[in-house]
């Protein structure tokens, strides 16, 4: 059986789907009430299952909404119409990324979809060596994840190949990292992820960069709960709590979360966060340091120390 014949015979829940594709359940259900659109079908025991060509047409619309497209206007567009409406993202992903005459971004993605995971992984630990890690973060890492993103949107990569990508980067990031020295100078930096932000990577990629700049950085990994990040900030006497968030979240969700871990932490520990939240950029909460690319933290870590006196 070819991949397009198992693919249409898959079928995913309504929480895979919210997974996914960054679209919440409650917007499924009021586009299947409003558009017709998507159309489930239902298991045994009545809960909403979707095939596999709904799952693709819908990652698609997320896309295309995030670009700025009304839902009303696109959602009824076959799949087709909407990936020429993406062309322009889709050429950004297809067309190849170099950075110094030897690394090529797009051969990275070639071998992930090749499944040749072993060469993939050991190529990325050949450009750490060669490039460094701030280079291979920048230069590698940030647009390679922007080329998946893009190359998952519009189904040339499988949700599988998009999860070997994420799990081939993190372990290698995550030994470049464990290679630099344990660092005593402040800030000390708790990182995480609130509830239901699953995508790490981010987080990881600004990690790296604050520990090359000598920051003390504890990461909690992803999906901690605010009292719990509350907590642990004074649990490790952390001067600074540091959040990634993706698109996937609401602009209430981030803004309400934000809100209330602001009055759980005592006024001296700052809250900085990153990522590709519109409402950020848009509308932050009050008491929160926004930083609009990796480029940002040596900046804010520098107007940091020289606030509080650290040399």
């Amino acid at each position: 059986m070819n991949d397009r014949a198992l693919s249409s015979l898959l079928r995913f829940s309504i929480a895979a789907v919210e997974r996914d594709t960054g679209l919440s359940k409650d917007a499924l259900r009021v586009w299947e009430r409003r558009y017709n659109f998507p159309q489930p079908e239902r298991d045994e025991f009545g809960e909403r299952i979707y095939p596999a060509d709904q799952v693709e047409k819908l990652r698609v619309i997320k896309r295309l909404i995030d670009a700025g497209h009304r839902p009303g206007k696109i959602i009824n567009m076959d799949v087709c119409s909407l990936h020429t409406l993406a062309e322009s993202a889709a050429a950004r992903a297809s067309a190849p990324v170099s950075f110094d005459g030897s690394d090529d971004v797009q051969s990275y993605l070639d071998l992930i979809k090749t499944h040749r995971i072993d060469e993939f992984r050991r190529s990325l630990s050949q450009s750490v060596l060669r490039l460094g890690l701030h280079r291979f973060v920048v230069e590698v890492v940030a647009p390679m994840a922007v080329m998946v993103g893009e190359a998952w949107s519009r189904g040339y990569f499988q949700i599988f190949e998009e999860h070997i990508f994420t799990e081939n980067i993190q372990v290698v990031m995550r030994n470049a990292i464990n290679t630099i020295p344990d660092s005593v100078q402040k800030p000390k930096i708790l990182l995480t992820t609130v509830p239901n932000e699953m995508h790490g990577l981010g987080l990881l990629m600004a990690e790296a960069i604050m520990a090359l700049e000598g920051a003390k950085c504890v990461s909690l990994g992803v999906q901690t709960p605010i009292w719990e990040i509350a907590l642990a900030a004074t649990s490790h006497h952390a001067d600074v709590v540091a959040l990634s968030y993706s698109s996937l979240s609401s602009n209430a969700s981030v803004t309400e979360g934000l809100e209330d871990l602001r009055r759980k932490l005592p006024a001296s520990t700052e809250i900085w966060c990153g990522g590709s939240s519109a409402v950020l950029r848009k509308r932050p909460p009050e008491g929160i340091v926004i930083m609009n690319s990796l480029d940002d933290i040596p900046k804010v870590l520098k107007r940091w120390r020289e606030t509080h006196g650290v040399v």
